[in-house]
């Protein structure tokens, strides 16, 4: 069971990551078909894309707020705890990829 876990961890990790970088390159396409500055289009669409990394790396809300649930109802607090620690490392994963286009881009994000 620890490995399956350990699994999803990395997995949650680089699915944040390609959401970010990805949608942020693309978007950069649209920008630069359109006229605007593609460089700082995608730092723009890489901030505005943290929170739908993060759910898409977990699955979507709904899977986490029923292990919340089952949690807080059932007393199953490992559930909580793991759902916390694959929150936690989506999040690891958005922070690298805004780092990764910090450095392309040579801005900062905010």
């Amino acid at each position: 069971m620890e490995e399956r876990f350990l699994a999803t961890m990395i997995q949650c990790y680089f699915i944040a990551l390609g959401v970010v970088i990805g949608g942020a390159f693309i978007g950069s396409i649209g920008a630069f078909a359109t006229g605007e500055p593609p460089m700082t289009m995608m730092g723009r669409i890489a901030k505005s894309l943290r929170i739908w990394a993060i759910v898409a790396a977990i699955g979507g809300t709904f899977d986490a707020i029923s292990n919340f649930e089952r949690g807080i109802l059932e007393g199953s607090t490992l559930d909580m705890i793991k759902q916390i620690i694959i929150i936690i490392t989506a999040m690891g994963g958005v922070q690298t990829a805004l780092l990764v286009i910090e450095w392309l881009i040579q801005e900062e994000i905010d």
